[in-house]
């Protein structure tokens, strides 16, 4: 199963893609969780210690390794360069094993020059990530930023299902449809809606924002997230009824795409 979970900022994407990780692990798959975001908090939502993750650099800044696959420097632009480098070697050398059946592979996002420009790192990016969704035989969870920069047409339409986390709140909801509007443009095949931080109270209201998206659940507001990511625990091992409330999410994900 190859999963992008995309959503506005700061509506827990990374909290979500932590606890399928952990359920599909527990279930025996082999896992690599991508982290795509340029506020990379991927390995702290998997309890990975601090000094582990000082020692994470992530692929674009790799600068020696994207001059070496892409024949340019980061940062130049207009410029030659390949625009299909090798990268099938890049998670087998750069990915940390986390857990048990984890293994966390931290991209980056580009941060300048424009989230779609011309530029070797993003080249790199938007390969490895083909190479992620198209060629692996591992499930693939990414940790994606709210735009979809990297996604080409051909990855979009390799990976299973974009899940578009949401929270109680209109802006959220627009961002999610505005989403949802560009993964259909580049021929996604199944956009799914998951809620994080929802009150018992707001639960109607959450599946009326939802609209016609097919919603497959919601977490619960809950403060033990709060304290578990304050203390560099992970919500799935700290937080017994947020992994309940994702194992939900799981089933009802699986009996939609397999």
């Amino acid at each position: 199963m190859k999963l992008a979970i995309t959503g506005k900022g700061g509506v827990g994407k990374t909290t979500l893609t932590a606890l399928l990780a952990y359920l599909f692990a527990t279930d025996g798959r082999r896992v690599l969780a991508v982290d795509a975001d340029p506020d990379a908090n991927l390995g702290n939502a998997l309890g990975v210690r601090e000094d582990e993750l000082a020692k994470i650099v992530p692929i674009k800044d790799m600068e020696d390794l994207i001059y070496e696959r892409t024949g340019a420097r980061p940062g130049t632009m207009g410029g030659w360069f390949a625009l299909n480098p090798k990268v099938d070697d890049i998670p087998e050398n750069c990915a940390l094993q986390v857990r048990e059946n984890i293994k966390l592979l931290v991209m980056g996002g580009i941060t300048s020059g424009g989230g779609g420009c011309a530029c070797p790192e993003n080249a790199l990016l938007r390969e490895l990530l083909r190479h992620l969704v198209v060629d692996r035989d591992e499930t693939v969870l990414v940790d994606m930023e709210a735009g979809l920069e990297h996604v080409g047409r051909g990855t979009a339409r390799s990976v299973d299902a974009f899940v578009v986390v949401i929270e109680p709140g209109r802006r959220s909801f627009q961002t999610a449809h505005a989403i949802v509007r560009l993964a259909r443009d580049l021929g996604v095949k199944r956009v799914l809606a998951v809620a994080n931080k929802v009150r018992e109270d707001q639960v109607e209201a959450v599946r009326q924002g939802v609209g016609d998206l097919e919603f497959l659940g919601y977490l619960p507001y809950d403060p033990c997230a709060v304290h578990a990511d304050l203390g560099g625990e992970a919500a799935f091992t700290a937080c017994p009824a947020l992994l309940n409330a994702a194992r939900g999410i799981k089933d009802r994900l699986e009996k939609a795409l397999l």
